[in-house]
């Protein structure tokens, strides 16, 4: 499938277009392109692996996440869902014809009844220590490569190899816009194998288990909350 397709926006998109969140401002700076040092001291981090639990429709659904091999995807979620940001949020999109494609939520508009549907998929996390939003860089460690490349798709990188956290069934990634580093609070599950976005969209993790009930999940369903139940202590909150 053409990878010229995945950044089309708009929630009622065909299989051949990838997850995406459009809210990313030219005039707004990327985390990855702010420091002389180490761009993403500032982020989140997880060091090792952390365990979150979803509550839908009042089944559980568990995740695993994966610092290993994305720290700094894998601490943005658990630092999100530490304060809470997705208990209350709407899964605005949810495509399973023709095919299983994803359930993606997490737009922190979500908890504002006045936010129109069609407008959900278009936020992103604002922290509210100083009014910024948070945007994370694209990030995707090679399969055997001891770091993560930040900030292109392997493509762009000339990586030939896969990554080492692939869109399989039950693969967690974030959502993002055209730009590779506007990725924030929006998520999404992997309904099937999904190879062609391997190596363009960052994996953090996988349920392992209840993914039943991600099969269930309706557009317009919520996160009745989400919490962190193991490796907490392996976050690092960020200069």
């Amino acid at each position: 499938m053409a990878i010229a397709l995945l950044w089309l926006t708009g929630c009622t998109q065909p299989v051949s277009e990838a997850p995406n969140s459009t809210d990313f401002s030219p005039a707004e700076t990327s985390p990855s392109m702010t420091s002389t040092t180490n761009p993403y001291s500032a982020l989140p981090s997880l060091s090792g692996e952390a365990t979150v639990e979803m509550t839908v429709n009042g089944s559980k659904v568990t995740i695993q996440v994966n610092g290993n091999d994305a720290p700094v995807t894998a601490g943005n979620f658990v630092d999100l869902v530490s304060r809470g940001v997705y208990n209350g949020l709407v899964f605005h999109r949810v495509v399973r014809d023709p095919q299983p494609f994803v359930v993606q939520g997490g737009d922190p508009q979500g908890k504002d009844p006045t936010v129109p549907p069609q407008q959900l998929g278009t936020g992103s996390y604002v922290d509210p220590a100083t009014g910024q939003s948070r945007y994370i860089p694209l990030e995707i460690k090679p399969a055997g490569a001891a770091e993560p490349i930040y900030g292109r798709t392997l493509e762009e990188a000339g990586v030939r190899q896969p990554p080492a956290l692939t869109h399989r069934r039950g693969a967690v990634a974030m959502a993002r816009s055209q730009a590779p580093d506007s990725a924030s609070a929006q998520f999404y599950f992997a309904l099937d194998e999904l190879s062609f976005l391997d190596g363009n969209y960052a994996v953090f993790g996988y349920v392992t288990s209840g993914m039943e009930v991600v099969d269930q999940i309706q557009q317009g369903d919520r996160i009745e909350t989400a919490d962190v139940i193991a490796g907490l202590e392996n976050l690092s909150s960020g200069s």
